[in-house]
C-alpha cells in the first residue's frame, strides 16, 4: 500500500511539475521576446531620428545589432555578440516591417530567438536584429531544483502518511491474529477483542468470535460424546469381566454354558455400540458413495417385505416419489426408525411415503406412548435414552436416532418428531427428484 501510494503521488507530482514548467516556460518566453521586441523598437526609433548610438546596452539578456544598407555590422551589444558577424541572415520582406526566426548558428551550443526590423534610410534600408536566448524546457536550474525538491518532499510525506494509515488500520487485525494464535483447545473459551469502529475489521472480529463459538460447541459435543462413549463401552466390558471373574472364583459351582451365553450377549451389545460408533464416524467424515436415483416407495416396500417384525407394519405408499442419494444409508435410516417404532409401539406401525411439492416425505408412526415435546430434541442426541426406552430395551445403544438424523442431514433433509393423535411420528423430508433432475 505504501509503494502504491508513493507511486501515485509521484505520478501526480510529475504531472503537476510538467504543467508548472510548461506554464513557466511559456511566461518566460513571452517576457523575453517582449523585451527583445521593445529593444528593437527603441533602437529603430533612434535610427529614424539620426544615426545609431555609439553604445548598445539593452536591458536583460537581449542582444542587438545594427546593419547598414550594405549589411555590414556597424553597432552591437558589446562583448556579447560576434564582432563583424550578423546575428541572422534573414531580411524582412518588402511588405513587412519585421519578421522572426529561430537561429542556432551564430553562437555555439546556444539557440536564439531573433526579431529583425527593417528601418528606412535614404541610401537604403538598414536592419536591426534583437535576440534573446531560447528558454530551455526546465526554464532555469533553480526552478527545476525547487520543483524536484518539493516533489520528493511530497512523495516522502505521502509514503509516510500511507504507512502510518495502513499500520493504524491493520493494528486491530494484528491483535486479532495474535489472540487467535494464543487460543488452543485447552483455552478455547477466549475471544478476540472487537474494535469499537463500525467497519470491516469489526465484522472480521465478530465473524472470528462466531467461529470460535461454533468450535467451542463442537469441542463440547466431542467431549460429551467421548465421555458417553467411554461410559457405554466400559459398562458391557465391566459386566463381562465381572461374570468371568465370578466364574473363576467358583469354577465348580458355575454353569459355564449359561455364563458363556451371558458374556456373549454382553459382547453383542459391545459390538453393536462399536458398529454404531464407526457408522457415526463415517457420517461425520461425510464419506459419501456415488449418488443414484432411488424410488423411495420401492425401497420401503422391499425393506418391509424382507424383514420380520414383531408388530404389524401398515404401509401407505405413494408412487413416483424419487430421490437422489445413497441407497444403503437410506435403508439404514429406515431400519433405525422402524426399530425404534417397533420398540415403543403397542401393536401397529404405519409407514407413509408421500410428496409435498418438491419434497419427498417419509413418516414412521407408532401407536405407543409417544415422545413428550420437551424431549423431542433430546432423543436425537448421541447416547441419550429416555427412561421408557431403557426399560423396553436395556441393550440399546442410544445411537440409532442420531445416526438417522445425520443421514437425513447428509441428504440435504431433516428428521424431526411432529405431532400425532397417538404415539410418536417421525418425519423425514429430503429433496425430491424427477428423472434424475430436481423437481420444479
Amino acid at each position: 500500500m505504501t509503494v502504491i501510494a508513493g507511486t501515485v503521488t509521484a505520478i501526480i507530482c510529475a504531472i503537476v511539475t510538467t504543467l508548472v514548467l510548461v506554464e513557466a516556460r511559456g511566461s518566460a518566453t513571452d517576457s523575453s521576446r517582449g523585451q527583445a521586441t521593445a529593444a528593437a523598437l527603441r533602437l529603430s526609433y533612434s535610427l529614424r531620428r539620426g544615426s545609431a548610438p555609439a553604445r548598445l546596452d539593452p536591458e536583460g539578456a537581449v542582444l542587438v545589432q545594427v546593419l547598414d544598407e550594405t549589411r555590414t555590422v556597424i553597432a552591437g551589444t558589446p562583448g556579447r555578440v560576434p564582432v563583424g558577424r550578423p546575428l541572422a541572415d534573414f531580411v524582412p520582406s518588402q511588405t513587412r516591417v519585421y519578421s522572426t526566426r529561430r537561429v542556432c548558428a551564430p553562437l555555439r551550443h546556444r539557440c536564439l530567438w531573433v526579431v529583425g526590423f527593417r528601418v528606412f534610410k535614404p541610401g537604403g534600408d538598414w536592419l536591426i536584429y534583437a535576440a534573446v536566448p531560447i528558454v530551455p524546457w526546465y526554464v532555469s536550474p533553480g526552478l527545476l531544483m525547487f520543483l524536484a525538491s518539493v516533489s520528493l518532499l511530497v512523495i516522502l510525506l505521502g509514503c509516510l502518511r500511507a504507512w502510518a494509515t495502513v499500520d493504524h488500520t491493520l493494528a486491530p487485525v494484528d491483535a486479532i491474529r495474535t489472540e487467535l494464535a494464543e487460543i488452543t483447545a485447552q483455552q478455547s473459551g477466549r475471544r478476540v477483542t472487537v474494535p469499537e469502529s463500525r467497519d470491516e475489521i469489526r465484522r472480521l472480529a465478530e465473524a472470528a468470535n462466531a467461529t470460535l463459538d461454533r468450535l467451542d460447541s463442537a469441542l463440547e459435543r466431542q467431549r460429551s460424546f467421548t465421555s458417553d462413549a467411554s461410559h457405554d463401552l466400559r459398562s458391557p466390558i465391566a459386566a463381562a469381566r465381572a461374570q468371568i471373574e465370578e466364574a473363576l472364583l467358583y469354577p465348580d459351582d458355575v454353569d459355564w454354558p449359561q455364563t458363556a451365553r451371558g458374556v456373549l450377549q454382553t459382547l453383542e451389545r459391545l459390538q453393536a455400540i462399536v458398529t454404531d460408533l464407526l457408522q457415526l464416524a463415517r457420517l461425520d467424515a461425510a464419506a459419501w458413495q456415488e449418488d443414484e436415483t432411488i424410488d423411495l416407495g420401492a425401497l420401503v416396500t422391499i425393506e418391509l417385505a424382507r424383514s420380520d417384525r414383531t408388530k404389524r407394519i401398515v404401509p401407505h405408499i405413494q408412487d413416483g416419489v424419487t430421490v437422489r442419494g445413497d441407497r444403503l444409508r437410506l435403508v439404514r435410516l429406515l431400519t433405525n426408525l422402524l426399530d425404534n417404532a417397533e420398540r415403543h409401539a403397542e401393536s401397529r406401525v404405519d409407514v407413509v411415503v408421500s410428496r409435498e411439492d418438491d419434497t419427498a416425505v417419509l413418516e414412521v408412526v407408532d401407536d405407543g406412548a409417544g415422545v413428550a415435546e420437551q424431549n423431542r430434541d433430546l432423543v436425537f442426541q448421541r447416547f441419550a435414552r429416555l427412561e421408557d426406552s431403557k426399560a423396553r430395551d436395556p441393550a440399546g445403544t442410544g445411537l440409532g436416532l442420531p445416526i438417522a438424523r445425520e443421514i437425513a442431514r447428509l441428504h440435504g433433509g431433516t428428521l424431526t418428531i411432529e405431532d400425532s393423535e397417538r404415539g410418536a411420528r417421525f418425519v423425514l423430508r429430503i429433496p425430491r427428484f424427477n428423472d434424475g433432475r430436481p423437481a420444479g
